[in-house]
């Protein structure tokens, strides 16, 4: 159970925390004496070097494999195109449209992730989708150096070695890695130090490095409240009620008020996973009801907990992790509610975190069997996560055709890229997407009528609800006002030219 005035042990040890701090305002005889044990004695004996090269090790292996999954081309979603052209239009120093998901799209009306423009630096040397791929892999890889090193100096021994593998093999970061690039890679190492920040008591750095997040995303401005509340009681009062109101209120603004400004629609869409069930509407008493009325949920919170040998409920950190499940179980679409995708990676840093502090609480614990449980908690999570990696995506590294980029399929895409002239305004699947959005204007495929791309592409593969017989007709179809003409066609990749001239009003197109 969480126990927020508890700090587990008075006594200090080698890599251990004293059980309270006595605040600047304590007598002298219970300020800690000189040459005792505290968090700044305890960073400088936990060396580095181990936890950058296992952070090293964890980015190369996040990288290749995101690596030949695009190489491969096998995108799992629209989403690295969509931030590439977002990175692609801040490293020009342009708004970011992004017309993947309509014609003069402008991404801040649909999820607001202005920390995004940090990696148009990165776009400038490499400016291609495989530069977010790796910038990710880094951010991910921070996160467990953060991890590691922290839960090594708060347990000592090999803890934080053990706690880095947990970490960097957890479901919930692997599976982001398979789902590519997405913002909440931001967020992963800030909330490490914001955890990291008040495990060892700097509660002024943990303010600070809370600001950030909401910069990241819309819904981390409630996860800032949280920090502001555990900030409170933890006695910092007046800078944790500050941070809670700037929480609350940069979670409001960005909802009501930014988001709907950027919006064409003029309001946030996603408020429509909660009141609707596909046509359906629901109320927000039945989406409440209805938090825990699927098994797939079941099972995901179950997992969340069980990586960390469920010490992690012995710390009050994991109130951090209820802002994120709060909407994930709340919504009606069940993309948010089970191990894969993006959605719980935000959630590693903050759980393995709280491993280490439960951890910590229970080794002097009056309840022996607790007090001998916590011994072996650490060794038993990096277990669990070791085991679980047989079913996750890491494991395909230890495949050969994980690397074989050659095969047929490969192949015909790419000579279906070769045949799409650089500068060209493209119309395309999933498949094709993200290979084509550095030096093309990429629309999503039935996305952008009156458009009449230059070029229609598709995988007849991709796995359409009805065959596609005629590919030219289809994309006559899609923009009756253009005509084109079959220009490439490999394997299941196919490639049209439109015959007709350019429309003189592009949709979404405005001339300087």
């Amino acid at each position: 159970m969480l126990e927020l005035n508890k700090s587990g042990t008075d006594r200090s040890g080698p890599g251990r925390l004293p059980a309270q701090d006595p605040g600047p305002d304590a007598a002298p005889e219970t300020r800690p004496a000189a040459g005792s044990t505290g968090p700044d004695a305890a960073a400088e004996r936990v060396p580095l070097r181990p936890y950058l090269i296992a952070g090293a090790v964890l980015c190369a292996l996040y990288f290749l494999y995101a690596y030949f999954q695009y190489s491969r081309f096998g995108s799992p979603s629209w989403d690295l195109g969509i931030f590439e052209q977002e990175v692609r239009a801040y490293a020009a120093f342009d708004a970011p449209v992004v017309d993947i998901k309509g014609p003069g799209y402008l991404i801040l009306g649909d999820h607001f992730s202005p920390i995004v423009a940090l990696l148009a630096p990165l776009y400038w040397l490499w400016p291609s989708a495989e530069a977010l791929l790796l910038a990710q892999a880094a951010l991910f890889a921070l996160g467990a150096v953060i991890v590691g090193r922290t839960t090594q100096q708060l347990l000592g021994g090999r803890s934080g070695l053990c706690v880095t593998v947990a970490y960097g093999l957890s479901w919930g970061i692997q599976e982001a890695v398979k789902a590519d690039f997405h913002e909440i890679a931001f967020a992963v190492p800030l909330l490490a130090l914001v955890c990291r920040a008040l495990l060892l008591k700097r509660y002024t750095a943990a303010l600070l490095w809370s600001l950030p997040l909401v910069l990241v995303k819309e819904d981390l401005g409630a996860t800032v409240a949280v920090v502001g509340f555990l900030l409170f009681v933890y006695g910092r009062r007046l800078q944790g009620a500050l941070l809670a109101a700037f929480g609350v209120a940069a979670f409001v603004v960005t909802l009501m008020v930014l988001i709907p400004a950027a919006s064409s629609a003029g309001t946030y869409d996603y408020w429509q996973k909660i009141d609707k069930n596909g046509e359906q509407d629901v109320s927000m008493l039945d989406s409440v009801l209805g938090v825990l009325n699927s098994s797939v949920k079941i099972e995901m919170l179950v997992f969340l907990i069980g990586i960390t040998a469920f010490m992690a409920l012995r710390s009050p950190l994991t109130l951090l992790i209820v802002p994120t499940l709060g909407w994930r179980l709340l919504s009606q679409d069940s993309n948010h509610w089970g191990m894969v995708w993006h959605y719980s990676a935000i959630l590693m840093p903050v759980l393995f975190l709280a491993l280490a502090d439960g951890v910590r609480r229970s080794r002097d614990s009056r309840r022996p069997w607790l007090a001998s449980y916590a011994k072996v908690a650490v060794p038993v999570a990096a277990a669990i996560a070791v085991a679980m990696t047989q079913h996750l995506p890491l494991r395909d590294l230890l495949r050969p055709e994980t690397y074989r980029t050659d095969d047929a399929r490969s192949q015909a895409a790419r000579a279906a890229l070769d045949a799409i002239p650089a500068g060209s305004r493209v119309e395309t699947d999933i498949t094709l997407m993200a290979h084509l959005t550095s030096d093309r204007t990429v629309y999503w495929v039935g996305g952008a009528p009156g458009t009449a791309p230059d070029i229609v592409a598709i995988n007849l593969d991709f796995g359409w609800s009805r065959p596609i017989q005629d590919p030219v007709a289809y994309a006559e179809q899609l923009h009756p006002e253009a005509r084109y003409r079959l220009k490439h066609r490999g394997g299941s990749f196919v490639v049209m030219e439109r015959t007709t001239p350019e429309p003189a009003e592009i949709p979404g197109v405005h001339e300087d």
